[in-house]
């Protein structure tokens, strides 16, 4: 069962479709490396799969033996193609300010690459209290425990799998790849329709 908040929670968020609406950013970095490579990429289905680790997806486009080098490439051509065209989710920022106005800590646990994570979350000037990268589905876990979170609040059946590991309270948001039904099915504590709707709910969630 997962642990119960206290008052001043520690509340883990993922980052992309969750904080970030992702597609503005990963499309033309996507589209760089396309240019680059000469792979062709199709960008518009990569988008509607966002969440896993980049390597996941690279495999679709390169042969294994290129993936980790691609990988490589794809990061460090991040910055200059996704950071300023990034954008925050409807609520992000008054999600992550309702977890510090209540005393707690707002840490993003993500599967992106933990140095572009921490520029977009400047950049967008969402400020967490701390940034754990390169952790996919039941690996935020170990981030999550670290860090005491009793709340993990992603839009991706692996963020509930994550929660779970961890023994953390599961808050799903349908603003990713899965909707509500799948975030139902797949044991999220409760489903929100998108972080608009996170302070009222961690109010009443602390205050039970």
């Amino acid at each position: 069962m997962a642990r119960m908040t206290s008052r001043a929670p520690t509340v883990g968020f993922d980052l992309d479709m969750t904080l970030i609406d992702s597609p503005p950013a990963s499309t033309p970095a996507t589209g760089a490396l396309s240019a680059r490579t000469g792979a062709y990429i199709d960008c518009d289905l990569v988008v509607t799969r966002l969440g896993p680790p980049l390597e996941d997806e690279l495999a679709n486009w390169f042969p294994a033996e290129e993936v980790a080098a691609m990988a490589d490439l794809y990061r460090e051509m991040y910055p200059t193609h996704a950071i300023t065209g990034s954008l925050a989710m409807p609520g992000a920022r008054e999600a992550v300010e309702a977890v510090r106005s209540a005393g707690g800590r707002a840490v993003v646990v993500t599967a992106k690459w933990e140095p572009n994570a921490k520029l977009h979350l400047e950049h967008l000037r969402i400020d967490a209290d701390a940034v754990v990268g390169n952790l996919w589905a039941e690996q935020k876990a170990a981030a999550l425990r670290e860090h005491g979170a009793s709340v993990y609040v992603g839009d991706h059946t692996g963020d509930i799998r994550g929660a779970r590991r961890a023994d953390a309270y599961s808050v799903a948001v349908a603003t990713g790849p899965c909707d509500a039904a799948e975030l139902t099915a797949a044991g999220a504590d409760v489903v929100l329709a998108d972080l608009t709707e996170f302070p009222a709910w961690l109010r009443g969630h602390t205050a039970g």
